[in-house]
């Protein structure tokens, strides 16, 4: 009896502690190349409609972007909202499915070799 308890507490645990992780994981920055970029511009607007006839906007941003060696890329990505304009943003990109996630970041945070490049963009 004292062994089934174990082994249920220990399957429970197991499962919350996945629950937990899965909640505050974002899979899509799993495994993902890092690129640096500065939002220049307002990106294009994409309006489009659902199959229900709901409206939604979209804006796409292609623009270059640093690796922490300096090395530059060109990504397109799109924002269910428009971006701050001059806002630094981790680009997070897989090599299958390009761009994956972004999340806004400081100056300070941007590795040097890629904060040289985008102060030389401007």
């Amino acid at each position: 009896m004292k062994k089934i308890i174990i082994a249920v507490s220990t399957i429970i645990v197991v499962v919350v502690g996945l629950l937990v992780f899965m909640q505050n994981v974002n899979l899509n920055r799993l495994g993902a190349d890092n690129y640096y970029v500065q939002i220049k511009g307002g990106g294009e607007k994409i309006e489009s409609k659902s199959d229900r006839g709901e409206k939604f906007v979209t804006y796409e941003y292609t623009l270059p972007a640093y690796n922490e060696a300096g090395e530059e890329k060109v990504f397109t990505f799109t924002s269910s909202k428009q971006l701050r304009e001059e806002a630094y943003l981790n680009l997070f990109v897989k090599d299958s499915k390009g761009v994956t996630s972004y999340q806004e970041v400081q100056k300070e945070e941007i590795p040097n070799k890629a904060k040289e490049k985008l102060e030389g963009t401007t």
